[in-house]
């Protein structure tokens, strides 16, 4: 128990949303109030020419979107703050439910004009298999959207979650005039700004007072005393158990870009947010609190400093205290391990650590030791379970246009996929390359990743393939014999599992009924 101050004072979480519903715009005001940075960028506009702190890489800089989860760590009133930012991006998606593993809680971001999309009901059904605990926010309140209660009803229907009010918007759009703070009985007065602690904030513990009136005008005061009362009415106080059982789900309402409303999420977050919480393994459950280190890889990047041709593997620590430079056992090869430069990370700025405690998250140097999911103790052998592998959809051949780049080509392939944005195979019993995607832009990224960081310039070709699965089976001579006859279809992945690319869903349902002793996986879980 000799840690617990220090995990008591960590909390870590994800900021998720479908794409361009404000999340990367909101980290940066996060960062802001935690004094980490000084004016915020954004990531799409003319006026503003600093990009976004968690966009660095040049693809991401170029096309306004993220591409893979970065992670930032600053401090805000005594606590401090582990912030992964997702891609919302479909075709990243997996990027994104990896990193959920790896945080305790959630902010969901949707925009009051579009309100629920569909990639936010796949996230949700994620967090939801967790019970990850979830605070909403609903942004772009300074724009014409949905009526807040139509908003409320939508979200509470397409997520299946219970809301809970924290803030009850005035007006929105152009006419938006600000929040009232039910918790603490504020009025926020809503005031474009990009620099942090620049809002008018009235106090007002009786709703019936004449201020009131006299900031808002009558008719927007009476509204706003109706849906006070009606709240107040229907939802009453936040049960904070139900919130960190992922019952309930405490709502804002605000504005990223103009820095509104910002805080008071914030500030209730670090009230309600969980700290560390213990995990699953193999073995036993692991509790955040003991004595001995343990921790697990929930993502790898390639060349984050494109000078150095480095990889980063991040690591999640669960128990213990983690040193710089002690050895640790990595569970997988079975060998110890020591860091000598362990990083925290601002996006693209890091610096060297002496320690780390249960919910940090930890960038340690890989030259190929790593893998997603992998396991390092103190010398137990267990595995962190729940980190999932999907099957890809999309599939392209690799063809080399450079035969004299033929190594860096393999290098490039080898470890971009382990990164885990896509999947690579291998022919079985040849060496045709083909990688398996969820989304059409992950190849863009690849390609343009390949050409950008290792000089090899490919070209990619399509293959008629509907879904990948891995095999296994109790009778070798059935599998043997399955691989004969459908040596076209059967590749390796690269750890040199067989696995079975299906032309459509009709083949694939054949080749289940008519091979009964073939078992057929579409996810494999790293370290079953």
């Amino acid at each position: 128990m000799k840690y617990i101050n220090e995990i008591n004072k960590r909390k870590t979480f994800a900021i998720i949303s479908h794409p361009d519903a404000g999340k990367t715009t909101l980290t940066e005001k996060l960062l802001l109030f935690g004094g980490a940075i000084q004016t915020a960028g954004a990531v799409k506009s003319n006026k503003i020419k600093k990009h976004a702190t968690s966009d660095f890489m040049e693809i991401e800089r170029q096309r306004g979107i993220s591409v893979a989860t970065s992670v930032m760590t600053f401090e805000y009133k005594g606590y401090l703050i582990n912030l992964l930012d997702t891609p919302g991006h479909k075709d990243f998606a997996e990027d994104t439910f990896r990193t959920l593993t790896a945080v305790d809680s959630v902010v969901l971001v949707i925009d009051s004009v579009n309100g629920v999309e569909a990639q936010t009901r796949r996230l949700m059904e994620v967090i939801a298999m967790r019970k990850t605990p979830v605070i909403v926010f609903i942004n772009k309140m300074d724009r014409d959207g949905k009526n807040r209660f139509d908003l409320l009803e939508e979200i509470e229907k397409e997520l299946k979650i219970q809301l809970h009010p924290m803030t009850v918007p005035i007006n929105s759009g152009k006419d938006f005039k600000g929040v009232y703070d039910m918790y603490e009985k504020k009025l926020v007065l809503f005031t474009a700004g990009t620099k942090a602690n620049d809002e008018d904030v009235v106090e007002i513990n009786n709703l019936d007072n004449d201020v009131l009136d006299k900031k808002i005008g009558e008719k927007d005061a009476a509204v706003l005393r109706e849906d006070v009362e009606l709240i107040d009415g229907v939802y009453g106080d936040l049960n904070t158990n139900d919130y960190l059982s992922g019952k309930t789900a405490p709502v804002f309402f605000g504005s990223a870009v103009n820095n509104f409303g910002v805080k008071e999420m914030l500030d209730t977050f670090i009230r309600i947010a969980p700290t560390p919480r213990p995990r699953n393994t193999t073995t036993r459950d692991v509790k955040p609190e003991e004595n001995k280190f343990s921790g697990f890889i929930f993502k790898i990047h390639a060349n984050l400093d494109p000078k150095h041709r480095d990889r980063i593997a991040f690591l999640r620590v669960c128990s213990g205290r983690f040193e710089r430079s002690k050895y640790y056992h990595h569970v997988r090869n079975d060998k110890d391990l020591r860091f000598n430069n362990p990083y925290s990370f601002l996006a693209r700025q890091k610096e060297v650590i002496d320690d780390a405690y249960p919910g940090d998250v930890v960038g340690l140097f890989d030259t190929g030791n790593f893998k997603i999911g992998d396991t390092i103790t103190e010398g137990e052998d267990f595995y962190f379970t729940g980190i999932p592998s999907f099957s890809p959809e999309i599939f392209k051949e690799v063809v080399n246009k450079d035969p004299l780049k033929t190594k860096q080509l393999e290098k490039g392939l080898l470890q971009l996929t382990d990164e885990g944005v896509a999947q690579l195979f291998t022919q079985f019993g040849g060496n045709k390359k083909i990688i398996g995607c969820v989304g059409e832009l992950q190849f863009e990224v690849i390609q343009y990743r390949l050409l950008q960081e290792y000089g090899a310039s490919v070209q990619m070709n399509n293959l008629p393939f509907f879904k990948a699965c891995w095999l296994t089976s109790n009778d070798p001579k059935k599998l043997t014999d399955f691989i004969k006859y459908k040596q076209a279809n059967i590749a390796e992945d690269k750890d040199g599992h067989l696995v079975y690319l299906a032309q459509s869903e009709w083949f694939l349902n054949t080749e289940i009924q008519n091979n009964p002793g073939i078992e057929f996986h579409f996810t494999s879980e790293i370290h079953k």
